[in-house]
């Protein structure tokens, strides 16, 4: 008994370790550029304001997700009834972003190489 207790546990405990925090998808640059063709989609650019000055996906707000207060500004600043795009530069700030704003109730859509993907692919960027 005490061999099948410690298995069911096991197995639980991995199951439960494995998942993410939030609830959001990671999409590839084309699946991305086809969801924030939508005009409901917020997009949305967790870089540095150095970072988003020197280039940005079109139409895209800027709040960065190392500021302290970045769950109050997006809280003031996004829809919660919208879809978020959200992207850094190579995916990593964009997955907590991600993971902090779905905890927080929204639908959320990360560009998964971020950026750098962006570019490397030739899409619209503006200065």
């Amino acid at each position: 008994m005490n061999k099948l207790f410690t298995g069911v546990f096991l197995f639980f405990s991995t199951l439960f370790s494995c998942q993410q925090k939030g609830e959001f998808k990671s999409l590839s640059v084309n699946d991305f550029e086809s969801l924030i063709e939508a005009s409901d989609v917020q997009r949305l650019d967790v870089r540095t304001l150095a970072e988003y000055s020197e280039g940005r996906i079109p139409a895209s707000i800027n709040i960065n997700v190392l500021d302290d207060s970045f769950a109050a500004i997006a809280d003031s600043t996004l829809q919660k009834d919208r879809p978020v795009a959200v992207y850094c530069r190579s995916g990593k700030r964009s997955k907590k972003a991600a993971d902090i704003l779905s905890e927080r109730g929204y639908q959320v859509f990360e560009l998964d190489k971020g950026f750098n993907a962006w570019q490397q692919a030739g899409k619209t960027i503006e200065q």
